[in-house]
């Protein structure tokens, strides 16, 4: 068992939902995972579990987004112009989640890995918050769901999990970055 779960694991039967809240909007799918297990074994009932986790993960996700929607106001003036941010940058990612915004936000919740860049971009590029929170709420019912009984079914081995969840984050990142990378050379190509 590796240190951080079983802190998790002796917080959360410790303190049950009250605690399971918090650690949910920090750390995510594990937290899934182990609430998974304590549900198996009578330490939550199954239908709090579930909506303690999708309002934990709502509302974290939210942060991620306020984040993307006043980064520009946020960041010093010299960051920006390092980061190339500004408006004529921002102008596309804004027609793009007025067009596929929802599309965009379910693919990035489901796979995981890049996620937290999804809900920052859909932020930036001034997604109405009403729908993000829609296509959100979309996207986190079934992973959601599928941490919570991965955690039901197999959650006394809550540290392999930890280990495959961060293992598969790291390989949808790499192939996402490489079908991007791929994308852009193409595009390039293309109008050259």
């Amino acid at each position: 068992m590796s240190a951080s779960t079983d802190a998790i694991l002796q917080l959360l039967q410790s303190h049950g939902l009250a605690l399971l809240f918090p650690l949910a909007v920090l750390e995510g799918p594990i937290v899934s995972v182990i609430a998974g297990w304590l549900t198996r074994l009578g330490y939550f009932a199954f239908p709090w579990a579930f909506v303690v986790l999708v309002l934990a993960d709502l509302i974290g996700d939210a942060g991620m987004y306020w984040l993307g929607r006043s980064g520009l106001q946020v960041l010093p003036d010299r960051w920006r112009r390092r980061l190339r941010i500004d408006e004529p940058r921002i102008e596309p990612l804004a027609a793009h989640f007025q067009t596929r915004g929802g599309r965009t936000l379910i693919l990035a919740k489901i796979t995981h890995s890049l996620g937290f860049a999804a809900l920052i971009a859909a932020g930036a590029g001034r997604m109405p918050f009403g729908s993000f929170l829609w296509f959100n709420l979309l996207g986190t019912l079934p992973k959601t769901l599928f941490f919570l009984m991965i955690g039901y079914a197999l959650g006394q081995a809550h540290a392999e999990i930890d280990t495959w969840i961060w293992r598969g984050s790291a390989i949808m990142a790499g192939l996402a970055t490489i079908a991007v990378i791929a994308w852009l050379f193409w595009r390039k190509r293309r109008h050259a």
